[in-house]
Formats: C-alpha cells, structure tokens, sequence
C-alpha cells in the first residue's frame, strides 16, 4: 500500500474516526454499527451513527457479496430496514452488471475498423515490416 514514489502523505482524518461494531444473526448478514468519535475515543454527538450491512446472494455464476448503507436511527430499527436495503443494493448491483455488459458488447474490435486497410495485417501503407514491390 505504501509506495516509495508517493509525493503525499497518507494520514488519516482524526476528526472523522468511528468506532465499529459487528453484529450478526448467524443467518441472514451481518451488520455494522459505526459510531463517532473524538480525537480521544470519546463518543462524538455531533456527527450520527452509520449502519452497514453486508450479505451474499447466491447467483447462476456463485455467490455475490453486498455491501450497502441503511438508514436508521438505532440498532433495531438498521435491522429492520435490512432486508429492503440488501434487495435495493441487488437490484442495483445487477443494473450495473448488465450496463457494463452492454458496454463491453459495444465495443467488440473488428478487424479493420481501426482505419488499416488490412485489418491490422500490417499489408497497409505505413504498416508492418512486410513490404510488396
């Protein structure tokens, strides 16, 4: 992670910590709870609590992990919105898949679409070591 050639510096923000926390139902996915906090450690009021869940969705090709963000207040109620949250993310997962399927089937090469005659066989002017005379 570290490179040698990097002109910055990484550091991290001490005034936007979280302390996490893991919850899970043994079944479904897991939850985590990130709570700010101060440059101390202290819980920080100012700033809301974040949930996050994860989970896997077993497809055709394997299981698919989620990652998304839920709207909540409190513990019980990020547990509630979970399963909405995790269809949500799926769908929307499954949107992006099909668009970047649509734009790696839109940009096949063809041969001689890149402006050689020869398609890329080098028999163009300019082209190749091949010469005729």
């Amino acid at each position: 992670m570290n490179n040698p050639d990097t002109q910055n510096e990484i550091r991290m923000d001490a005034s936007s910590l979280f302390r996490e926390e893991t919850f899970t139902d043994n079944a479904v996915g897991t939850l985590r709870r990130l709570t700010p906090v101060t440059e101390t450690g202290e819980t920080d009021l100012s700033r809301a609590e974040q949930y996050i869940g994860s989970t896997q969705v077993m497809t055709t090709a394997g299981p698919l992990p989620l990652s998304f963000e839920i709207e909540a207040k409190t513990l019980a109620e990020a547990a509630e919105a979970f399963g909405a949250a995790a269809r949500e993310a799926f769908e929307r997962t499954m949107e992006e898949l099909k668009e970047m399927q649509r734009q790696q089937a839109s940009s096949i090469v063809v041969p001689g679409a890149g402006g050689d005659p020869m398609g890329g066989m080098g028999g163009g002017a300019g082209g190749g070591k091949i010469q005729m005379r």
